[in-house]
């Protein structure tokens, strides 16, 4: 039961954080449009890196945000967790190959090799809270700019890329979970006082039978 749910976990931890990957190299975390004529439509996105605008006609451009200190504070946060979630969940996945059991890498100690799944299932866990802070904080933002009367620049929504992260998040932290929980530790035996006892008895017992034959042995003999 413990190895399935290792197997289980760690899929779905890889799975959450091929998706968080995926998510920020997506052009859209958040996006706009505007209607200038009937023909034409603008439409605006960003993401982390990069603000880009495209026509309905086919024509786009991007433009990378080439000042790191000019940008927002939010933004360089959300950049710093996203980088951790990643570099986290790259450590997380290569501890818990090693962690596994139906794998036969490293030691062949079930205990040891269900600590090592446990420290990867908490890195996992990390790197899926770290992603998730990111997320929903640039979400927040973007919201709040949109119901803001006095915002005068462009009013964002929120775009793709946000839940795509807000899935590899949970996806992520439910598999660390699952490594966790596959983790057993070593369980304390109980105490052998009924079973020395017994032992105790047994042996007093054979003695008595003992002795009770070797008397009855010597009578035999006196009688002959």
């Amino acid at each position: 039961m413990s190895a399935g749910l290792e197997i289980t976990g760690f899929l779905l931890s890889l799975t959450g954080w091929l998706i968080i990957g995926a998510s920020l190299s997506n052009s859209y975390w958040k996006v706009s449009s505007q209607k200038e004529n009937v023909i034409t439509t603008s439409n605006f996105y960003e993401n982390l890196w990069k603000s880009c605008a495209s026509e309905s006609t086919g024509i786009s451009n991007c433009k990378s945000f080439t000042s790191l200190l000019s940008l927002p504070a939010y933004i360089q946060a959300c950049r710093a967790l996203m980088i951790i979630s990643i570099i986290l969940g790259l450590l997380a996945t290569v501890i818990s190959l090693v962690g596994l059991k139906c794998i036969k890498v490293g030691s062949n100690d079930e205990r040891k090799k269900g600590m090592i799944a446990l420290v990867g299932g908490l890195s996992f866990i990390l790197a899926g809270l770290c992603s998730m802070v990111a997320i929903s904080w640039y979400a927040g933002i973007i919201t709040a700019q949109f119901f803001d009367p006095l915002h005068g620049g462009t009013k964002y929504e929120l775009g793709s890329a946000l839940y795509l992260g807000w899935a590899g998040s949970i996806l992520a932290i439910l598999g660390g979970a699952f490594l966790c929980c596959s983790y057993k530790g070593k369980k304390k035996s109980k105490p052998s006082i009924y079973r020395n006892d017994y032992s105790t008895a047994q042996n007093a017992s054979s003695g008595f039978m003992g002795t009770r034959n070797s008397k009855n042995t010597m009578a035999s003999r006196a009688y002959v």
